[in-house]
């Protein structure tokens, strides 16, 4: 099944980083200074990769002049999720910065950036606003709903975090309308809150790209796709209990980084299927692998957004995700729906899927047309929305 999107597209090549990345346009008198520093942490993940993008498509727009604000770092970021706007460091390391702007809110942001207008807290982190209005995405609220997945000073920041969210932020900003649900729940009055989905960029993978990558993996010729970094709410363990179940013995991969609370090598270890587990690949070798999948399954228990679902269409890849869940509403009518907590269901979605050609077919024509939808320059567009409204 030819499951291309487009043309080939050349992936982003290794970026600069540190100030002065790009020079500003001086004709553009409104200024946002916004947080970058997720691109610098050990998993960046799709708060990172989001950030990235998505200013950029401001940048590209033009009708704000954007500068990121890190900690000072002697590293490079990985290359996916370098920030392509300039980028101001502050004189401190990340958890001395982080610690100062909440517990004493300084340093100001605007001595490193000079004047701005709007300061845009990306994910986490919520700095001393000034003279200029705070706008504030938050991605999900799991550190509420599952304390225990994380550390006892992770979950301490982040509680701090959406404290001082609910009070300083002129407008929240969130990827779906269940984080926005959560968030009203949660005390945050609706009028102040704005969805603002997450894009997808379309990254043509060629023949040649999935004969090199499934031979370099060793690849078999179907396989099942897992994508993401491994954590509880990812529900990994589940669909490893679940795929017991398969009446097929198709290959499980799994792509991502470690993370925390899962122990993937003692899971690999109780599979009573074949799993194959490649950890971290580059942007180029994900798409491809996104397009040779016969299926991508995300049982997640919790998302914000879902990135990975998003990816997995944009290449035509069939999708079973989680119902009830922010995945469902990033897939739109476009993927198979299960209950997380249903191991069964999922095992028996697995082997629908895999049994049946034409609902493959069907999904990923549908997954195609719903990712192209989701475009960067149309999550870019709601930003500067928020950034003119909050600067008003």
């Amino acid at each position: 099944m030819d499951r291309t999107p487009g043309a080939a597209a050349t992936l982003r090549p290794e970026q600069g980083w540190g100030g002065r990345f790009s020079c500003q346009n001086p004709s553009v008198n409104k200024r946002v200074a916004a947080i970058v520093e997720q691109s610098w942490h050990k998993v960046p993940g799709g708060t990172a990769a989001s950030t990235v993008r998505s200013l950029a498509a401001v940048k590209r727009i033009g009708t704000w002049n954007v500068i990121g604000v890190s900690a000072f770092h002697l590293r490079r970021p990985d290359p996916f999720v370098s920030p392509e706007v300039e980028v101001e460091r502050v004189p401190l390391n990340r958890i001395t910065m982080y610690e100062a702007w909440h517990r004493l809110r300084r340093p100001a942001v605007q001595r490193f950036t000079g004047p701005v207008d709007v300061i845009h807290a990306t994910g986490g982190v919520v700095p001393p606003g000034g003279d200029a209005s705070i706008v504030v995405t938050v991605h999900d609220l799991a550190f509420m709903h599952r304390p225990g997945h994380f550390t006892k000073h992770g979950a301490s920041f982040m509680t701090r975090s959406f404290e001082l969210t609910r009070r300083v932020a002129k407008l929240v900003l969130v990827p779906s309308q269940v984080t926005a649900d959560d968030c009203i729940r949660h005390g945050i009055l609706p009028e102040r809150i704005r969805v603002v989905p997450w894009g997808v960029e379309s990254v043509g993978v060629t023949d040649d790209d999935r004969l090199e990558i499934a031979a370099r993996h060793h690849l078999p010729s179907r396989f099942l796709l897992w994508v993401g970094t491994a954590e509880p709410r990812k529900n990994l363990r589940g669909l490893m209990t679940a795929l017991r179940s398969t009446t097929h013995d198709v290959p499980l991969v799994l792509v991502g980084p470690d993370g925390w609370g899962v122990d993937i090598d003692d899971l690999i270890a109780g599979a009573r299927r074949s799993v194959i587990r490649l950890g971290v690949v580059s942007q180029r070798d994900l798409m491809a692998l996104y397009n040779l999948a016969e299926v991508f399954i995300y049982p997640s228990l919790l998302e914000g957004f879902g990135m990975p679902v998003l990816e997995a269409m944009s290449q035509g890849t069939p999708v079973i995700t989680s119902s009830g869940t922010a995945t469902e509403e990033v897939a739109g009518g476009a993927a198979l729906l299960v209950d997380p907590t249903d191991l069964d269901g999922i095992a028996e979605a697995i082997d629908t899927l895999l049994d049946d050609e034409d609902a493959r077919s069907e999904l990923s024509a549908r997954g195609l047309a719903r990712a192209s939808e989701m475009t960067w320059d149309s999550t870019a567009r709601l930003l500067i929305d928020a950034y003119d409204e909050a600067s008003e």
